[in-house]
């Protein structure tokens, strides 16, 4: 029993490094194919650092660009960014193990524990038909969501043209990527000329909570088709966290900011603003126009970010929504988390404060040294590392300008928010074996 125990966490430890060395190849490649001539617009060879700060963001669908997208990358560099987005939003070994099985290639038992620990599915059984749902479920969505788009983009350039900046705002959009290709009207701009169409925020939006809530939540609404009390304890707090985390912000939004646009753009404007904010990157809104209380809102949501197993990054909404409920336990003097009748195991409750201590130390650093390199207001600095470590996006204008020093460390946050910080302790640090003994009780104070 102790060595089946012990050859189980080795095959997890493998498994995360794995992933890692899966998106660092996934990355290096898109890197090496940006900087061929072909991949530029204007036929030159891009240079390596703007390549990998690129295929780092696509790759970790975060969004962040140091080239305007459409601007500066030809068509086929814009479908190499694609491949990145698509492949990194459903995860390398994912996307890999898949085609591995439509070639006839058996699945062993150590692919299906990284397919596992891939997209956070709680056991290994029914892996492969879990990953064939979610490839399918996405294609599918993707295809809806492009559909949708058509009618807009279509009218505003031109049918083929239309057609394509339909698919790649569908694929950015659902894997919560924020790249686009919007440049050709004026550089770095987003979607901020939709800021009044219905369509196109409805079918943005739509789009990015699909892809956030988590393939596992997918799945079991599915099988329980809605029916929110048969639903398991992940996936209401999914639902409930994720609605509480648009509706609240969406509505102090439009009591605090946007006081200038008419109504309706004010509603879909905050809207908007609430769900993008947490991993997808996109902005129909001057973000340089907030205030310092709702920049600060901003980070906060883009900390958090989407759910488990998703397309979004971030710490997840499941994190914070146990932090929380752990906090109110304490408040009760209660001994156990508990929550639509159910009780949270404390190994949950550690992970969920390791993540916390992680995410809040990669973000405080990144920003003091990035403040100090560059000489901005912390605030700024604040706003862009969050939207980094959170894969989201957003930024304050200040990413092309960065020295190369503060670009690397926007890489490495982005990456570390994709892989996640845990699975890169996982995979560094060698399993330690539980003592034999407890060792004796004492109280320390806190407080």
């Amino acid at each position: 029993m102790r060595i089946g125990f012990l050859r189980r966490k080795n095959h997890t430890t493998a498994s995360f490094r794995v992933i890692l060395l899966g998106f660092l190849g996934l990355i290096l490649l898109g890197a090496l194919i940006l900087t061929l001539p072909l991949c530029s617009r204007d036929g030159t060879a891009t240079s390596f650092p703007d390549a990998l700060f690129t295929s780092v963001s696509a790759a970790c669908v975060t969004g962040l660009v140091v080239q305007d997208t459409a601007t500066h990358w030809s068509v086929w560099g814009q479908l190499v960014i694609l491949i990145l987005i698509q492949i990194g939003g459903l995860g390398v070994i994912t996307v890999a193990l898949t085609f591995f099985r439509l070639w006839g290639r058996r699945i062993s038992l150590a692919q299906r524990n990284m397919m596992q620990q891939s997209i956070s599915a709680p056991q290994v059984g029914g892996i492969v038909r879990r990953a064939g749902f979610i490839l399918r479920g996405s294609v599918c969505i993707e295809l809806c969501g492009a559909l949708l788009l058509l009618p807009v983009f279509a009218r505003d350039f031109g049918f083929a043209k239309g057609l394509w900046y339909s698919a790649f705002h569908s694929v950015s959009a659902f894997c919560n990527a924020g790249f686009d290709l919007m440049g050709v009207r004026e550089k770095y701009s987003s979607l901020t000329g939709y800021g009044s169409d219905l369509l196109v925020n409805t079918v943005i939006m739509l789009l990015i909570i699909i892809g956030g809530i988590g393939f596992l939540v997918w799945e079991d609404l599915r099988e329980n088709r809605f029916r929110f009390r048969r639903l398991r304890l992940h996936t209401k707090l999914v639902l409930v966290t994720s609605a509480l985390l648009i509706l609240i912000p969406a509505a102090l939004n439009f009591l605090l900011e946007y006081r200038e646009l008419p109504l309706k753009e004010r509603i879909l404007g905050s809207l908007f603003q609430s769900v993008t904010t947490r991993t997808a990157g996109f902005n129909t809104t001057d973000l340089t126009k907030m205030s310092e209380p709702g920049i600060l809102q901003m980070i906060g949501l883009m900390l958090i970010g989407g759910s488990p197993g998703s397309t979004a990054g971030g710490m997840k909404t499941t994190t914070a929504a146990v932090l929380f409920l752990a906090g109110v336990t304490v408040f009760r003097r209660r001994d156990d988390v508990e929550c639509f009748r159910r009780r949270i195991g404390q190994d949950v409750i550690r992970n969920a404060g390791t993540i916390l201590f992680l995410y809040l130390m990669l973000f405080s650093v990144g920003s003091a040294i990035l403040s100090r390199v560059e000489g901005l207001p912390l605030l700024t600095c604040m706003f862009e590392t969050s939207s980094a470590v959170g894969t989201v996006g957003l930024t304050l204008g200040i990413t092309p300008g960065l020295h190369q020093s503060s670009r690397i460390i926007l890489m490495v946050l982005m990456f570390l928010g994709r892989v996640g910080a845990l699975t890169l302790v996982y995979a560094l640090l060698p399993g330690g074996k539980n003592p034999p003994g407890r060792k004796p009780l004492d109280t320390v104070t806190v407080g």
